[in-house]
């Protein structure tokens, strides 16, 4: 009773309830929140302050940005969102925030829109090595189709947030995480342009992602390992986060001596033989399946489906109401 109340109390101010109205669906910084709102930064950050200690918000600190937003997580986001939806559209305030808030996604979507033009070229010369992409998100479907729904998606550097959009349909929730800011701007209008709420993006180190342990029902590294310093690490961490019986799916290249990439588009590695992931994966607490080999010109793609060892929270539940 007495954290409902204070959720009460914290949402009753009209300041913070523009606030609730406004984070309820979207992903907004604080320079963000003042634009809409026209208040100074002190005051705006003072009241998204109060909502996130009330439980009602969630801030996602991004290097030196932060976002807000309803998390699904959060105890009072059934609360935050009742109240955003009880909020008359109509009213004059309210509905000038809303075309406020178009006007801030249709300036990030630009923004995104023209970093995505400036490197395009690189974007095409890397796509243009391997089979079409349709081929190997067909791939990731198939391993990732276990005939349910699953429940917590993650995709580790996720860029324009591609996975996300083709597995939506299939997760109750969806988080991509990524280290460039760019690539997450383009990520969130993708998102958004394809009207998908229950996915959203953040910034992170994929060796110290900021989840627990088992708490992640699938997880994907799609053409992310060749470019990372420490490949085992972030497998390792990928595992960690998965829950037992969880699948973790991993999309590379086959070795290769295409040595220009190193140069032009800054691999690490050139390409991960299957020899290679398996006492990785074996080390991560996590059971390799066969190798799927995607044949391209002149680069071969590797899919594979790694399974965290134990039995699933699922499994235990339905023997425990056996008993």
């Amino acid at each position: 009773m007495d954290v409902l109340m204070a959720a009460l109390r914290a949402a009753a101010e009209p300041t913070r309830l523009r606030l609730l109205a406004l984070c309820a669906d979207s992903q907004l910084t604080v320079s963000e929140l003042t634009q809409i709102l026209g208040q100074s930064q002190p005051r705006v950050s003072r009241h998204l302050k109060l909502l996130c200690e009330a439980g009602l918000l969630e801030r996602v600190p991004e290097g030196t940005w932060a976002f807000y937003r309803v998390g699904d997580r959060l105890a009072g986001a059934p609360l935050a969102r009742a109240l955003a939806t009880l909020l008359p559209a109509e009213d004059p305030i309210l509905a000038r925030d809303a075309e406020r808030l178009i006007a801030v996604k249709r300036a990030r979507t630009e923004a995104a829109e023209r970093y995505f033009r400036d490197n395009a070229a690189q974007w095409s010369a890397i796509r243009s090595l391997h089979i079409d992409e349709a081929q190997v998100e067909a791939a990731v479907l198939k391993m990732l189709d276990g005939g349910q729904p699953i429940g917590d998606l993650l995709d580790i550097g996720t860029g324009t947030g591609r996975l996300l959009e083709i597995l939506s349909p299939k997760v109750k929730r969806g988080l991509g995480v990524d280290s460039s800011r760019d690539m997450l701007s383009i990520a969130r209008s993708n998102l958004e342009r394809a009207g998908i709420k229950h996915c959203q993006v953040r910034q992170a180190d994929m060796y110290a992602l900021p989840l627990d342990s088992n708490s992640i029902d699938a997880a994907v590294i799609h053409q992310v390992l060749h470019f990372a310093d420490e490949p085992q690490k972030a497998i390792q961490e990928a595992a960690r986060v998965l829950t037992p019986g969880g699948h973790l799916v991993i999309v590379d290249f086959a070795p290769h001596n295409l040595e220009d990439l190193r140069a032009r588009h800054a691999h690490r590695r050139l390409g991960f033989a299957d020899a290679e992931l398996r006492p990785w994966c074996a080390a991560a607490g996590l059971d390799l399946d066969p190798v799927t080999a995607l044949p391209g010109h002149p680069l071969t793609v590797h899919v594979w489906r790694a399974t965290k060892r134990g039995v699933p929270v699922t499994a235990i539940s339905q023997k425990s109401a056996a008993a």
